[in-house]
């Protein structure tokens, strides 16, 4: 009830706390805090509330929370101060940027009182002079930057702002906790030409993304090609080698068939009455191949005497009986020779010593 009472008696004294005109408080600036109580000798601090007492019009102590006793008279509560976290809107305000583009920019700052004997003694109004000091640093620090890295560059401007606020607000006994740009207001023209601008980095981005498929594509087909070519040489390796391998069998295959058939022919020869079967088989061929000329060609070559066949026949076999003839004799000079070439051998190996007498 003590407290209720003081509370009812300081109500008396709510506007003359500070003398601050009407004006120059912002809506959002104005918030509860206690009002000055009157000095009843014992009084009850509020939690997070510092009171500053004055004796005699001269500063004497900081009741702290909880229970107080004060001399009546004597002792006066000058200022009540909260030691919560304060949040101020700062009111939105024009700013010209770097590239001179006029702005339109509110924000939030968020202080606490650390020492209530400055807050109450240093300034007059500590929330509305760190509400006009954010107002001048950001127009400040505004102007240091190019439109394009306000937006970028929020978290820097808001740190710039927060330590210019401490450097001056510390002799106010306030701490600047942060400060927050809520919004950006730009001309219409000049969103306008932002947004043209967004437009074409986006078309500059789709030719350029458009370009990079084109280009891979038009790789993607030379490696088809050369991958084709680099396979179609091979299957053409392939053919000629399996080409050449079946020539070279068809050459051995025809190679030891007439090797076989010379063979069998020699082993017919041998035989009895083999020259004779030899001499038929060549007359034959001699009277075919002139049958053979006439329809082949109209040029013929034909012996002095084309009606006698017999003669024809004699030539025929005194043709082959040479051709033997040369054949038996060269075979019997091999036969020699090898005869020869073994004898000598031995005697090579085993050479005998000389003899003395």
């Amino acid at each position: 009830m003590l407290r209720t009472v003081c509370r009812a008696g300081g109500a008396l004294l709510k506007h003359s706390r500070r003398g601050v005109p009407v004006e120059w408080m912002a809506p959002a600036q104005q918030r509860w805090v206690s009002s000055n109580p009157m000095n009843t000798m014992i009084l009850f601090v509020p939690q997070q509330e510092a009171w500053v007492v004055e004796r005699m019009g001269r500063f004497h102590r900081i009741l702290e929370p909880g229970l107080n006793v004060l001399i009546p008279v004597l002792d006066k509560i000058r200022y009540v101060q909260s030691l919560k976290e304060i949040v101020i809107d700062v009111p939105e305000q024009s700013a010209v940027s770097l590239d001179n583009v006029t702005l339109q920019i509110d924000g939030v700052l968020y202080l606490r009182i650390m020492d209530p004997f400055k807050a109450s003694y240093g300034v007059e109004d500590p929330e509305y002079a760190v509400t006009q000091l954010a107002q001048t640093n950001m127009r400040s620090e505004l102007g240091k930057l190019t439109l394009d890295k306000v937006f970028r560059e929020r978290e820097c401007l808001n740190a710039n702002i927060v330590t210019s606020i401490n450097q001056a607000a510390y002799e106010w006994g306030i701490r600047c906790l942060r400060y927050e740009i809520k919004d950006i207001h730009v001309p219409p023209r000049v969103k306008e030409s932002m947004h043209m601008q967004v437009e074409a980095e986006r078309k500059k981005r789709a030719t350029v993304l458009e370009s990079e498929g084109s280009r891979e594509a038009a790789i993607n087909v030379a490696e088809g090609q050369k991958q084709s070519q680099i396979l179609a040489s091979e299957g053409q390796k392939a053919e000629q080698i399996n080409r050449a391998a079946g020539e070279a069998s068809a050459v051995l295959a025809k190679a030891e068939a007439k090797a076989k058939a010379i063979r069998l022919l020699s082993d017919a020869l041998t035989r009895q009455n083999g020259n004779a079967a030899a001499s038929l088989s060549i007359a034959e061929q001699y009277v075919a191949a002139f049958s053979n000329l006439a329809k082949e060609s109209n040029t013929i070559l034909l012996p002095s005497n084309t009606g006698d066949i017999s003669s024809m026949v004699t030539q025929a076999m005194g043709i082959y009986s040479t051709l033997a003839k040369q054949t038996v004799n060269a075979s019997e000079i091999r036969e020699t020779e090898a005869q020869t070439a073994a004898l000598e051998k031995p005697a090579e190996n085993n050479p005998q010593p000389p003899q003395y007498s």
